[in-house]
């Protein structure tokens, strides 16, 4: 055979995808060395797949991918390797995520490819406290074995988004996380070099179990074979969230183009913009704009919701004042109910004894006087029923005129139609009362602010007796200068939070949430909290949140810092995978004392209580609208003097907001225009 008809017969079988012979083995590529995108192809064109959310964090959005269905979240390897059935032997990982703080002994997966049919794991990326492990399967030699390739000290826990990659060639393994110096890794078995992946599947976030799904946020995840990815990577400015290939439902808003860019042509006559009322927003309508005359306001589609794009800042007309509700004294706390049949009301708190505090009720649309009952120092107040029994218990600060502590608990008299005394209970600066049933008995727990100077006491919650009629103590729970209990239910379990201020020394420590377990409340998380005075849980379609009012940094061990009261209050969501509550956002207040959750409509808010900014007490308490993925943003400024405490309420004639001064015998109603 002559060589130009050898050379033609070896050059056709390389085309024709033969390959050649290399150490016994045929070798040819598998995919045609394009970036191949494992997390765009778990995604559904124009949707997302079962267990999947999109949250956005520090600007960027990334999937959340829930433990319930962990098959849901995969794919069959062929999708990607679509001319073979085997791993490359020489490749990168990129990934880019953002990892919550995930307990010392869990390990999360990033993700896995496994065969089906068999439990272990072909290839997959494990994150563990401080450590990233890249696994994969040999076949050599009979049976198999996985190996476990380690990256020590590698802190990803941070709530920040980073973005890695993982070069593998033969025993070689290296990683660099946002561009910083690689970790290199040499092994004694190398990666295979013909690992085969028929009738084997991607998953993300999980070994195909519930147990060691990712919690955190994923953004990108891509396959770079036969090239270690690191120099296409390492070239933008912002090297953690640095993009080889990312799903176009997590693509942020179009950029304007930088100062030596143009727009080119096909850009600009693609873009659509709509007028008129709110218009549908869907595939169709993807990455065209909406113009709000209404709101003068700008919102581009996404695919499935409008995103504000520009938006013009200006007063919302829906709040307005409605009454001044002249108080006893300056008022520390307010409680708004309902007794059936008989009416609205709203109980004051009031500071000063005589006259104390006082209980208004609505009339004729406006709260008037109602009764009158003594108090010292109260703080707050408490509306609970027990079967047909209605009570009302004050949490009271001081000592009356006989040198007594006590809070009171009041019970609703039908014929006299007022509230007349029924238990009082030993307490110590009281500052909270909260009710609530656990399985069919009803608590009551009082926070015990402090004793004296000792601000590290017992605070108490008290079972009631349906035999005696009367509150007994139940279990004591250590706390520090405590200002708030907030008690809230998920599912099957119960749960109770309170609010830690001083420990005598430092604000900044740490408040706790307990779960009830075996009759008892036992610790479940601990947050770290500076002057926490209140906790508020809410919820938001199938989310649940907690927000704190944090009021102060004060550490007496510290440098001072310029301003006490200029500190973020922050929002916390429900992370049902890690069990836990994790940091959703944070909030500029001054002072915060109070957070009141309502909803007006299909529209849900927010509202602070600003007490004091380190100048002035004349301060102004915000209302925040929940939008989406922006979370929660400021929608209107409320003039407050001293604010304390909000209360939200409904009438037949509207929504109204309630608000208590503690720096004067005022405190306002505020009506909420829903038109």
């Amino acid at each position: 055979m002559s060589a130009p008809l050898l050379l033609w017969l070896i050059l056709l079988r390389w085309a024709s995808g033969g390959g050649f012979l290399r150490g016994g083995r045929t070798w040819q590529h598998c995919t045609d060395l394009r970036p191949l995108d494992i997390l765009s192809e778990a995604v559904p064109a124009g949707g997302l797949a079962r267990g999947m959310r999109v949250f956005q964090a520090q600007g960027l959005r990334g999937f959340q991918l829930s433990a319930s269905r962990p098959r849901a979240l995969g794919f069959p390897a062929s999708r990607l390797f679509i001319h073979c059935d085997r791993f490359p032997e020489e490749f990168s990982v990129v990934v880019t995520l953002r990892v919550l703080g995930i307990p010392v002994k869990r390990n999360e997966y990033i993700f896995t490819l496994m065969a089906e049919g068999s439990p272990s794991v072909l290839v997959g990326l494990r994150y563990a406290p401080d450590k990233l492990h890249f696994l994969f399967w040999s076949q050599e030699r009979t049976g198999g074995w996985q190996t476990r390739v380690t990256f020590p000290n590698v802190s990803l826990a941070d709530n920040q988004w980073h973005t890695l990659v993982l070069a593998v060639s033969g025993q070689s393994f290296s990683l660099t996380v946002d561009c910083s110096t690689p970790k290199d890794v040499v092994v004694e078995t190398p990666f295979p070099a013909s690992l085969s992946v028929r009738r084997a599947s991607f998953y993300l976030g999980n070994r195909r179990r519930r147990k060691g799904v990712f919690t955190g946020l994923l953004r990108q995840l891509v396959l770079l074979p036969g090239a270690d990815a690191t120099s296409r990577i390492c070239t933008t400015m912002n090297i953690k969230v640095a993009t080889l290939s990312v799903p176009t439902v997590l693509l942020d808003v179009p950029m304007k183009p930088a100062s030596n860019e143009v727009l080119e042509y096909p850009y600009e006559t693609d873009t659509k913009v709509t007028l008129g009322s709110h218009p549908r927003c869907t595939k169709q309508e993807k990455a065209q704009f909406w113009f709000n005359a209404s709101r003068r306001g700008l919102y581009l589609c996404n695919g499935s919701a409008w995103v504000s794009m520009l938006e013009v800042k200006h007063r919302l007309d829906y709040v307005e004042e409605y009454q001044n509700l002249v108080t006893n004294s300056e008022t520390m706390g307010i409680e708004v109910f309902t007794i059936p049949k008989v009416g609205l009301f709203a109980a004051t708190a009031n500071r000063i004894s005589p006259p104390g505090s006082a209980v208004y009720k609505w009339t004729d649309g406006k709260f008037v006087p109602y009764q009158n009952i003594p108090t010292y120092q109260a703080q707050s107040w408490k509306y609970f029923t027990i079967g047909k029994k209605i009570f009302l218990a004050v949490a009271n600060f001081e000592q009356n005129e006989r040198g007594q502590e006590f809070s009171v608990i009041y019970k609703w008299s039908r014929r006299k139609a007022k509230f007349i005394t029924y238990q009082r209970i030993t307490t110590h600066s009281a500052r909270d009362w909260e009710a609530f049933v656990i399985e069919g008995e009803a608590f009551l727990a009082v926070v015990n602010h402090r004793e004296g100077n000792n601000h590290n006491i017992d605070s108490v919650i008290y079972r009631w007796n349906p035999r005696t009629g009367l509150f007994e103590t139940n279990q004591t729970i250590p706390t520090s200068g405590a200002y708030d209990w907030e008690f809230f239910t998920i599912g099957p379990y119960s749960f109770l939070a309170v609010a830690n201020t001083f420990n005598g020394t430092s604000t900044k420590i740490y408040s706790h949430i307990y779960v009830w377990l075996s009759g008892s409340f036992q610790l479940f998380q601990s947050i770290l909290t500076f002057g926490a005075a209140d906790w508020e849980v809410f919820r938001i379609g199938d989310r649940v949140f907690l927000a704190v009012a944090n009021s102060h940094s004060y550490d007496s061990g510290m440098p001072v810092p310029s301003n006490f009261y200029a500190i973020n209050s922050s929002i916390y969501e429900l992370n049902i995978t890690a069990q836990m509550f994790v940091k959703f956002q944070d909030l500029p207040t001054y002072s915060a004392l109070d957070w009141e959750f309502f909803s007006v409509g299909d529209d849900s808010f927010l509202v602070v209580a600003n007490s004091f900014d380190g100048f002035t007490f004349s301060v102004n308490s915000i209302i925040y609208r929940w939008q989406g993925y922006e979370g929660f943003v400021a929608a209107h400024h409320l003039p407050t003097v001293g604010c304390r405490d909000w209360e939200a309420f409904h009438t037949t004639e509207g929504s109204y907001l309630l608000y208590s001064s503690a720096k004067e015998p005022l405190s306002k109603v505020l009506k909420l225009k829903t038109t």
